[in-house]
């Protein structure tokens, strides 16, 4: 009996110690047994699309499809940043911009002949935006701008120069009245001439001049009667065909210099009169710069040197007299210049570019 007292009080004394140590442990933090939760994450949310397509028609105020418009696209706040696109409207006017970023844009459509149409809009993240017909209108103005080259500009300016006489009568050729000229070119400036000396007013002058001489029996070995005239003819016409070939087109094709009289018409009579003074000396290349007139210099040299050929041997000049009178040749042309800047212009009916050129 004691015995079976004694296990009971022992069994009853250990479950009391294991009861308070178990009390014990679930009482203090970080002891006793943690239980561990399954680790449960959320699905993750399918990925949206973020570009889009934007899509229209072009068409005209009646309803007709544009074809071959341009169309260009601007993306702004795009997320890979400002960006810009083109396409043509197809055979139906129809146009399509695909794998677009989202975000506001703006649209620019453009053709030929009518007037440029500009839109703005939104587009959202995976979305096909459609725009309603485009409707273009024509334009009010249209700007045309016609490119002559100088050549044909010159052209022009030859055909009013060859209408140009004095009094309707003598020819007026070498003078410009533009006061905006075009280089000749070479056929050009032998085009001039060859007009200047096969006009009939040419061989009257010659016949007159010829007709003077023989009355003051000039070049008396030439002789008299319908041979002396002849020859005399001859000769006049021959100064006058060498002096305007050798000076107003194979030495300025050379050059590079314009034959031609560049009217002022502007400014006071004192500085016209200087400057047609300096017109004997001085005159435009083809590039529009003043230069020494060696043309009509060394023309008028040559044609007097020429002329030794023809002329009797007794009147033919030697190397002095040809200087000679290649320096009253410079001084006819500076009279000829000023009588062309004061005088010419008025006795001249309708002259070419007067209209612009001043009084």
């Amino acid at each position: 009996m004691f015995s079976q007292l004694r296990f009971i009080l022992i069994s009853s004394l250990v479950l009391s110690c294991w009861a308070a140590d178990a009390q014990q442990r679930s009482s203090t933090p970080g002891t006793g047994t943690i239980l561990s939760l399954p680790d449960v994450t959320p699905p993750q949310e399918a990925a949206q699309p973020r570009s889009g397509t934007i899509s229209g028609t072009v068409v005209d105020k009646d309803g007709a499809v544009v074809t071959k418009a341009r169309i260009t696209l601007t993306m702004r706040g795009a997320e890979s940043g400002p960006g810009c696109r083109e396409a043509d409207s197809d055979s139906e006017g129809h146009f399509t911009f695909s794998d677009v970023a989202a975000g506001p844009f703006e649209l620019t459509v453009t053709s030929p002949g009518f007037a440029q149409r500009n839109l703005s809009a939104t587009l959202q993240p995976g979305a096909d935006y459609v725009f309603p017909p485009i409707g273009l209108v024509v334009a009010t103005e249209v700007e045309v701008r016609v490119t002559v080259s100088p050549e044909e500009v010159a052209e022009q300016e030859i055909h009013e120069e060859e209408k140009q006489r004095v009094f309707g009568v003598f020819p007026n050729f070498y003078v410009s009245y533009a006061p905006d000229f075009a280089p000749l070119n070479a056929r050009q400036k032998f085009q001039l001439a060859w007009k200047a000396t096969v006009n009939p007013v040419s061989f009257a002058v010659a016949g007159l001049f010829a007709g003077l001489e023989q009355a003051d029996d000039i070049l008396p070995g030439y002789g008299q009667g319908a041979q002396g005239y002849a020859k005399r003819f001859g000769a006049n016409y021959a100064d006058m065909f060498s002096g305007t070939f050798i000076g107003g087109a194979f030495l300025p094709t050379i050059l590079k210099q314009d034959p031609r009289y560049f009217y002022k018409g502007t400014g006071s009579k004192r500085s016209r009169f200087f400057y047609a003074l300096k017109s004997s000396v001085m005159c435009k290349s083809d590039n529009g710069r003043w230069q020494p007139n060696y043309s009509s210099m060394l023309g008028a040299l040559a044609a007097g040197g020429l002329s030794n050929l023809y002329y009797p041997a007794a009147s033919r000049s030697g190397v002095a007299v040809t200087f000679e009178n290649a320096l009253i040749g410079i001084g006819g042309t500076a009279f000829g210049a000023v009588f062309q800047e004061f005088f010419l212009r008025r006795m001249t009916p309708h002259p070419g570019g007067a209209e612009k050129a001043g009084n």
